[in-house]
């Protein structure tokens, strides 16, 4: 038998004994974190902490500043609220995940809240995790997993696993609770001590909890608009009985996938009628139409269609993108590594830029700024333009919603609109989807398609341009007149058919390994839905090629 494993643990070299686990050596270790540490990482995979240490392996801790430590950190409070709640208000109370909103996420109750009762609750996640109760990981066939969710009423969990085609489920149980995630788990509750939460109306609240990109916990801001989006939509799912994953794939299994594309082509394309009559209606003062959203929201297909529906109106819209007023590229800012910032503010020339937004609303003729991206410069345009009377401009960019841009022109004169795919399909009632997510495998799918990235280049830079949303875009967005959601809901059983096998192309030597296998668990829930029936004016084509849209 193996006395000692020789190995390194943080960029240490360490003789440890064998028989431990990796929580035993994290302990010594914690105090390099701020946080607790949630999971290890050894052989390029995340491992939980409760996982027995068997080879010589560089090892490595996580907490939740760690993007995958964050979403374990996020689905174990998720599981420790569900528990609580049935501590606290009895067997039958239910929480429902719903979506994210303000650096947290909003969750509905089976029954009706209040403040007290959300202290009570708060309260109660606190004591167990003072208590450091244990999170047991647990191997169960599938049809006794059926049953036990049968039993307990969680409708959605049973035809989720209906569709699951594994003969054994991994279960985790605290107390006599068991629950189904699509993460790892920490081994006990108690490091699960870092949330807050906050009451927000008779049947819900929100979750609050640290972020990868926001330190501590953020006092929860209401953002009304886009609550009410997303609202407006789990509405119109409800309706249609879509209310999660396997809902749709019961559409999907009876042949009903393109009645439900055609349905939904519809619902997004009125809102965006809707939107442009909105706009016509103060024609007479609004000159400037801006447009922002984080990326792959569809921004692109959303300006073309907003176009043509202003223009069946009479009015005739002329598009500026501020991408072409960035500075030099030696006079671009960097960032706190040294390298070029052209996301922040300061990139663009925001004088000439407003100076000549100006000049064109009062009529005169401008030689509009094109950048040379070969050069790294920007050029004046070949021709001189001026507006005529029924035009108006269309302004996207990721500033497009600062106050600090266009700061000479009359408020009256803009109107604003933020863009995102607001998700609001989740797998069942404890795992959500997140918008995050749905905009990262449009991107991976567009990426490869229009530049030949690989799945690696994307996720390599994805977190820059989370970074650079979290700063620049989303601070700004209740500044937006209107929010318009991007998302469609058969969209991902599209996207799946596109994205799975780049996603299996990730090899498990790559440190994006494990992300990809993240994302093809969350892929695997969805039935598979062709693209045939999806129109050839649908955002979703600007992901997927076929877009009338040039």
């Amino acid at each position: 038998m193996i006395e000692s494993i020789k190995l390194k643990i943080m960029g240490e070299e360490k003789e440890i004994p064998s028989g431990l686990t990796f929580a035993d050596v994290a302990k010594d270790y914690q105090d390099k974190f701020k946080y607790p540490i949630i999971l290890a990482k050894a052989k390029n995979k995340y491992r939980e902490l409760s996982d027995y240490i068997v080879d010589n392996d560089d090892i490595e801790f996580v907490d939740l500043k760690d993007r995958m430590g964050n979403l374990v950190y996020v689905n174990s409070l998720v599981y420790l609220a569900s528990y609580a709640v049935t501590e606290a208000f009895g067997r039958n109370a239910k929480i429902i995940v719903k979506y994210s909103i303000d650096k947290g996420i909003y969750i509905e109750t089976n029954f009706d809240l209040d403040i007290e009762k959300c202290k009570i609750l708060k309260a109660k996640m606190k004591e167990l995790a003072e208590k450091n109760i244990s999170i047991t990981k647990c191997r169960v066939e599938r049809y006794e997993a059926i049953e036990y969710f049968e039993l307990n009423k969680e409708t959605s969990k049973v035809n989720l696993l209906k569709y699951a085609t594994n003969t054994h489920i991994t279960l985790y149980k605290i107390g006599g609770m068991y629950d189904y995630f699509f993460t790892l788990m920490p081994p006990s509750t108690g490091c699960l001590k870092h949330f807050d939460i906050h009451f927000l109306n008779p049947r819900g609240f929100v979750l609050l909890f640290p972020t990868v990109y926001i330190d501590g916990i953020k006092k929860y801001e209401h953002h009304p608009k886009l609550f009410e989006v997303f609202r407006e939509y789990q509405k119109w799912a409800e309706i249609m009985k879509i209310s999660n994953v396997p809902a749709l794939n019961t559409i999907v299994s009876n042949g009903r996938a393109d009645d439900i594309i055609r349905i939904d082509e519809t619902l997004q394309s009125n809102r965006l009628l809707n939107l442009a009559k909105d706009i016509v209606s103060r024609k007479d003062q609004v000159k400037i139409i801006l447009i922002a959203g984080p990326s792959s929201s569809g921004k692109t297909t959303s300006c073309r269609k907003l176009s043509m529906y202003l223009r069946s109106f009479g009015l005739e819209p002329r598009e500026i993108s501020m991408d072409n007023y960035f500075v030099d590229r030696e006079k671009t800012p960097l960032d706190e590594n040294g390298e070029p910032d052209f996301e922040c503010l300061e990139a663009i020339d925001i004088k000439k830029f407003d100076s000549d937004v100006k000049k064109l609303l009062n009529g005169e003729k401008v030689r509009l700024q094109i950048f040379n991206f070969v050069k790294g410069k920007s050029e004046p345009g070949e021709d001189e333009v001026a507006l005529g009377k029924n035009e108006v401009l269309i302004i996207e960019g990721i500033h497009a919603l600062n106050d600090k841009i266009l700061t000479s022109i009359d408020r009256k004169k803009k109107f604003k609109i933020y863009l995102s795919p607001l998700t609001i399909l989740n797998i069942d009632i404890h795992n959500r989807i997140s918008t995050t997510d749905n905009r990262l495998l449009r991107r991976i799918v567009r990426d490869n398609r229009t530049r030949g990235y690989k799945v690696e280049d994307t996720l390599r830079s994805w977190r820059k341009v989370r970074l650079g949303e979290e700063k620049h875009i989303f601070p700004n967005q209740d500044s937006a007149d209107a929010t318009f959601n991007t998302a469609l809901i058969y969209e991902i059983g599209v996207l799946k058919t596109y994205v799975e096998p780049l996603l299996y192309s990730v090899s498990i030597t790559s440190p994006y390994y494990e992300e990809a296998r993240r994302l093809i668990n969350v892929l695997k829930t969805f039935l598979p839905i062709p693209s045939d029936a999806v129109p050839d004016d649908s955002l979703l084509r600007e992901f997927i090629g076929g877009s009338c849209f040039k």
